[in-house]
């Protein structure tokens, strides 16, 4: 892992950009002072770090208000990461699919997703690894956000990860949902009711096949940018739980009362 900016932010939180393998971008958000290593949650999201910034950041600095530290990094394909021409062969059918009102074939969710959970999984892995190494920066480890399959794969595979926070609304193939099944840690699922272009009873399998036994749904009205600001506060008290002891604090709220969002 390679810095190669950083920068103060409000109320002093620091964020760091990195370099993994001198091939991955990401970004590291941290506490401007602390007496012990801050637990790390990782931020999940659909790809492209410049374009999802404000949202990340957001989210960021909600987390280490709370006494957490906060890590991206950028999805293979996203960003200026070399593109996939079968990926976008996939997203291109999907989307046909869609414009028509048709069902989108599961062979078409399978090519546009399992290539990416099968690159992005262990390279989520790998910066956890060199993250954890870092002065200030301890366990235990959450995961927030999407895509959901990438953290549906993470909560089977990854031991440091002990709660999970997953965004709804991205297709999902039938062997990640059996891969669910496996999972025992504790988990939120977001799901947004209106969410436009994605396929609601597909999110509700997903939830009925995850095996934890302390799994939680908060379904809202809206479309997939429309997360209510409380749900930030909900988000707070799930990983006070499992990352820290004792309750967060009562003003909870991630980026000025900015929602979690992929």
């Amino acid at each position: 892992m390679r810095f190669t900016t950083e920068q103060r932010l409000a109320d002093g939180v620091r964020e760091r950009e990195f370099t993994l393998d001198d091939r991955i971008p990401g970004i590291l958000w941290t506490p401007a002072s602390a007496s012990e290593p801050a637990p790390l949650i990782l931020l999940g999201h659909p790809g492209g770090l410049p374009r999802m910034y404000p949202r990340l950041v957001a989210r960021a600095q909600g987390c280490v208000e709370q006494g957490f530290a906060a890590a991206t990094i950028e999805l293979p394909g996203g960003g200026e990461r070399p593109a996939s021409a079968a990926a976008e062969q996939a997203r291109a059918d999907l989307r046909r699919a869609l414009a028509a009102g048709e069902p989108v074939a599961d062979e078409v969710v399978d090519r546009l997703v399992l290539p990416l959970v099968e690159k992005a999984a262990p390279e989520w892995r790998a910066a956890l690894d060199a993250l954890l190494a870092l002065p200030g920066v301890g366990g235990p480890v959450g995961y927030a956000g999407g895509v959901i399959s990438i953290g549906v794969r993470l909560a089977v595979v990854e031991p440091r990860i002990v709660a999970a926070l997953l965004f709804a609304g991205s297709f999902v193939p039938r062997a990640i949902v059996a891969e669910a099944r496996r999972i025992t840690i504790p988990l939120h699922v977001l799901l947004q009711w209106d969410d436009e272009g994605n396929d609601r009873q597909m999110a509700l399998d997903l939830f009925d096949a995850l095996g934890s036994a302390e799994k939680t749904l908060h379904a809202n009205m809206g479309g997939h940018t429309g997360v209510p600001w409380f749900e930030g506060e909900a988000a707070n008290r799930f990983f006070a739980r499992h990352l820290k002891a004792g309750p967060p604090a009562a003003s909870a709220n991630p980026g000025e009362r900015t929602p979690p969002s992929q």
